[in-house]
Formats: C-alpha cells, sequence, structure tokens
C-alpha cells in the first residue's frame, strides 16, 4: 500500500503574544515548541518539576517594577511581566535589577551552564530566550545593556551583553516561531540529537520512530537542526534508538471486591470496606483505576484522579466495560478534527481498516503455531490466505467477511491450546472450547475471553484519550451509540497477543480455575477470586516485554498501545505514509 494522501489543515487561531519561553523552545527544538504552544502538550519530568518548584518560589516573591525608567534608584523586582507590541512577544522575568534607569533581566535555569572555547557560556536557548527579556525592556523604555542567567546546579552566574548581532539573529528567531505556527504543520523532528533522550516529550514525539516510518527521505532543512544535530544523507538508514522507557512504574488498581468504597486522603488514595481501611495506594504510584460492579467512588477521589491525569474506569460485575471518566488534560482538538475528517473518507477508513485485519490475522496464526499441539495446515493455510485477501480488500463490508472467515478457522483450533494443569470433570465446567460465543457467554473460556477483550477495550480507550483522540471515532468500527470504535479498531491485532494470551496463561497455569466460574441460566461468569485470578494474568502479559519488529527494541505491551496510537496519529498528521501495524513472529 502506497503512503495515504493527507492533508494538514491549519491548526487554530493563535494567541495575541509568543511567550519568550516558547522562543526558548523553539530555539532548542521546532517541534518540541510545536507541541507545547501550538497543540497544548506537555509532560513532566524530575527537571520540569523541579524547574516548576524554583519559579514557583520566585513568583511568590513578585514585586512590581516602577512606573517610570528613569528613576535613578536601585531597585530588585521579582516576577516581572511585559510585553512587547512591535515583535508581538510577553515575558515573564525571574528578576530584574534596575540601577540608574538601566534594567538588567536575570533568570534562573535549573541545569548547569555550557562550557565554551572561552569558558562558561549560555546555551543557544537560554540565551534567546534572555534576549526576548532584554529587548521587551527596551520596549518599555528601560535601557538595557545585558543579561544575566543563574544555573542553580553549579550556582554560577552567566552574563550576555545585548549587542546587535544578538537582536538580529533574536529577532529573525521570532519571525521563523510565528511563521511556524501559522502555518500549522508540526516540524519534523530532530535528526540523531542528543536532546532528544532528555527531553520530556521523546515519548510522545517518538523522533527515532516518525523517521523509520516515513516514507519520503528528505534532508533536514537547517531550521530544524540544532546545536549537536547532524544532517542525515539522503538515502541513509535511519537507526532507532530506545528512547522510550520500556515500562511504565505506574500501574492500574483494581477493585474487585462488591461494596468496597474509594476515598482520599491527601495524595493518598484509601479503600474502606464500611469503616476499615484495607488498603492505601499513593497517588503518583498508579497509571489508571478500574472499579468492578458495586464500588463505590468519593467526589475529593475522583476530583483528585482528575486533576492527576489517571482515568477512572468502570465495569459491570461481569466484565462488561461501561465508560470512563478522565480530566481535562488533553487539549489538542486539532488531532481530532483530522481524526473527524478522515473517518468520513472512504480510501482512508479502507486503507487503515485493511491493514488492522491482516495484521490481526498474522498474529492469530503466531499464535497457533507458538501454543497449539499440532495446529491444522488447513487452518494455517487459510489464516495466511484471508490475511493476504484481507490487504487487497475493496470494501468494509469484503473485510468484515474475510474477518469472519478467520476468527472461524482461528477460533475451531482454539481449544488446542488450552492444556489445563488439572483434571478433567473436577467441577460442574471445564475448559472445552467448542467455538466463541458471547453475550451472554456460555462457558468458561469465552467468559474469559469477553472479559480479556473488555480489559484491552478499556486499555486502548486509555490510550486513545492519552494522544488526544475521540475514542468513539473510529476507521474500521464504525460509529454506534457507547461504543469505542477507535478503541476496538486499534486492540484488532493485539486480540490475540494480549486478551488471548492472558486467556491461555490464566487456564494452562492454574491462575483460573473451573471453580472460579458461576452458572447462572444459561451463561457463565467468573466468580470475585476468578476475576482476581484473571487480572493477575493479563497484567502479566501487559508488563510482558515484546521486541517491536520495526524499531527493534524492547518495550511492554502497555507501553506498545500508547506507541501504536501515536504512530496512527502520525498518519492523521500526515507525517508519515503508512500505519506500520504491530504483527509478531
Amino acid at each position: 500500500m502506497g503512503a495515504l494522501p493527507v492533508v494538514a489543515e491549519a491548526r487554530r487561531e493563535l494567541p495575541d503574544y509568543l511567550p519568550a519561553r516558547m522562543v526558548n523552545e523553539f530555539a532548542y527544538c521546532p517541534r518540541l515548541f510545536f507541541y507545547e504552544w501550538i497543540e497544548g502538550v506537555f509532560a513532566e519530568s524530575t527537571d520540569t518539576v523541579e524547574g516548576a518548584i524554583q519559579h514557583k518560589r520566585v513568583d511568590e516573591k513578585a514585586t512590581a517594577l516602577p512606573e517610570s525608567a528613569d528613576l535613578p534608584q536601585s531597585i530588585h523586582s521579582r516576577s516581572v511581566t511585559l510585553s512587547s507590541e512591535r515583535l508581538h512577544v510577553i515575558a515573564k522575568m525571574d528578576l530584574v535589577e534596575v540601577e540608574d534607569g538601566t534594567g538588567t533581566p536575570v533568570d534562573y535555569k535549573h541545569g548547569r551552564p555550557r562550557e565554551g572555547a572561552n569558558g562558561l557560556e549560555l546555551w543557544p536557548a537560554d540565551r534567546a530566550q534572555l534576549a526576548v527579556q532584554g529587548m521587551v525592556l527596551r520596549e518599555n523604555g528601560y535601557r538595557c545593556e545585558e543579561g544575566i542567567v543563574y544555573y542553580r546546579k553549579t550556582g554560577q552566574r552567566v552574563r550576555v551583553e545585548f549587542d546587535d548581532g544578538l537582536v538580529v539573529e533574536t529577532e529573525a528567531l521570532i519571525e521563523r516561531a510565528w511563521a511556524t505556527a501559522e502555518a500549522g504543520e508540526i516540524p519534523p523532528p530532530l535528526v540523531d540529537s542528543p536532546k532528544c533522550p532528555g527531553c520530556s516529550l521523546v515519548g510522545i514525539c517518538l523522533p527515532d520512530e516518525t523517521g523509520f516510518v516515513s516514507e519520503a527521505e528528505l534532508e533536514t532543512e537547517p531550521l530544524q537542526l540544532g546545536l549537536f544535530d547532524t544532517p542525515r544523507r539522503k538515502g541513509a538508514k535511519r537507526e532507532v534508538r530506545p528512547l522510550v522507557t520500556p515500562r511504565s512504574e505506574l500501574r492500574p488498581l483494581y477493585l474487585n471486591s462488591q461494596g468496597f468504597r474509594l476515598g482520599k486522603s491527601g495524595a493518598v488514595l484509601q479503600v474502606k470496606d464500611k469503616e476499615k481501611v484495607v488498603q492505601e495506594v499513593r497517588l503518583g504510584e498508579i497509571c489508571q483505576v478500574s472499579l468492578m460492579g458495586n464500588v463505590q467512588v468519593s467526589t475529593q477521589a475522583v476530583q483528585a484522579l482528575c486533576e492527576a491525569g489517571v482515568p477512572v474506569c468502570y465495569f459491570s460485575m461481569g466484565g462488561w466495560f461501561y465508560g470512563i471518566t478522565t480530566g481535562l488534560n488533553e487539549k489538542n482538538v486539532f488531532l481530532r478534527r483530522s481524526q473527524f475528517r478522515l473517518a468520513e473518507q472512504e480510501y482512508f477508513t479502507r486503507a487503515i481498516a485493511r491493514r488492522l485485519v491482516a495484521g490481526k490475522i498474522r498474529n492469530q496464526r503466531t499464535l497457533l503455531q507458538r501454543n497449539h499441539v499440532e495446529p491444522k495446515r488447513a487452518t494455517l493455510a487459510g489464516l495466511k490466505e484471508m490475511a493476504e485477501r484481507a490487504e487487497s480488500a475493496e470494501s468494509l463490508g469484503e473485510l468484515l467477511g474475510i474477518e469472519g472467515n478467520a476468527a472461524r478457522l482461528y477460533f475451531g483450533d482454539f481449544g488446542g491450546m488450552i492444556k489445563p494443569d488439572e483434571a478433567p470433570g473436577a467441577a460442574e465446567m471445564d475448559f472445552d472450547f467448542a467455538g466463541r460465543n458471547r453475550r451472554p457467554p456460555r462457558d468458561p473460556v469465552n467468559a474469559l475471553l469477553s472479559l480479556g477483550y473488555s480489559l484491552l477495550a478499556k486499555d486502548l480507550t486509555v490510550a486513545s484519550y492519552a494522544v488526544g483522540f475521540d475514542p468513539y471515532i473510529g476507521f474500521y468500527h464504525q460509529p454506534r451509540f457507547g461504543r469505542p470504535a477507535l478503541a476496538l479498531d486499534l486492540m484488532e491485532p493485539f486480540r490475540p497477543l494480549i486478551a488471548d494470551s492472558a486467556v491461555l496463561t490464566a487456564i494452562n497455569t492454574g491462575m483460573v480455575t473451573v471453580r472460579d466460574f458461576v452458572r447462572v441460566g444459561g451463561s457463565v461468569a467468573l466468580s470475585a477470586s476468578g476475576r482476581k485470578g484473571f487480572f493477575r494474568a493479563y497484567e502479566l502479559r501487559m508488563d510482558t516485554l515484546v521486541t517491536h519488529p520495526l524499531f527493534d527494541y524492547r518495550v511492554s505491551y502497555r507501553r506498545l498501545l500508547e506507541i501504536q496510537s501515536r504512530l496512527l496519529a502520525r498518519v492523521l498528521e500526515g507525517e508519515i505514509g503508512e500505519y506500520p501495524v504491530f504483527t509478531t513472529r
């Protein structure tokens, strides 16, 4: 499949003023500037948190500058905000030292100065930000000959003179920043830059991954080159550095016991059974909360979770995924505009759906080859044929038929992968599997599969929100009331790799036994202990490291869901030509 002809649209109405801090970001990396100022995307790191704490201390001591710049007095004013109408920039200065009408901006930085040939120097991005502050002071009537950056790590003050060359250079930088913002097209990532590993947005930007899958081998323009960046030769093979951490340190919290209540005390979540505290979890240690059935949550806990960007997911006691509560943490409306527009384009939905269905079928075939006692040759041959047919399907209806045929072949041999430790006949039910059934599931294996798919839909709904998508507008799954269509799209290739594998692990290792199921009428459901065992199997699978076939680094399946979601966003924004669906060998 060739590159999809996606055209980026103008992004938004811009603010009146460009902050000096964003000039710093633009000088450091135009792509970082675009993410933070145009799309409103930000991610915390240790450095950003420490820097924010230091600036908060400065802001608490804010004082005003004198109304006249000609007053012959010595004044130290903190947290001063001034703007320039000519340049359309605004600067919030940590400290302005005024002596006889001459103002000197002092900027506080968390790091350390640069070692230059002639001693200590400012980093180029810091110099640009300080120059903006000096120019703004001049625009407001102050004489301003130099500026100072105080680097806290080394406790050193480094001065820079605001000469004509620096002013011209900074004004040109401001013009380029405005031009980039007005163009509405995100700049390409830096090439092999040492800046990327320390950037808090590296997991969002995916600089090496985006460059790797991009079909156009364009030489890097000077605008995208930073201080230590090297242009890549046209046609040279790009290596993907493992810049994304393999696993997240945060873990999901499952509340499965009926009648429990989730509350908050300070920065700690408390799980109570009536008035007794049965568990405490720090807010900063979890990535999501899943409530199964009759579990209550206080308003204070919901507010704290929303503020921390931790989604709350709701399930029925039987495992049906009802919905999600999340804070207003994702402000990027422009990706959703592209999503809505392209969801109406038949060529685009067909191209994305082809890859998703073909990837799912290939992963089903791989799972059978890995885990079946002796898979039928006809089944493997049929799945291979279905995957090939999916890649050339002419319509979504044809794809649905191909997917259905593949599911019949796959689930027809699924029972050969079930090898429970316990002997059959140990309880009223067993793990015999004759085929897929649901709504309601009528045997233990189908009950586990349904719960696994609900959990996976939940995780990809969370990933969709994290990236900025609307999870209810899909490309293969068409909109339906209450159905997270995009999450279901993204989960297709992962159904066999995560949900089905978790089911096989739970059964074959005894994490879940036939004693963990109850039959109600014609349906079969898991008991509380059975759900707990399956949650463990599912989370073990999500935490498993897997080698990405394109990028050749190892990440957990949980991290992989976010990476694949962000790669789909790159397709919608026109940065890469086709969606690199994840398939394993």
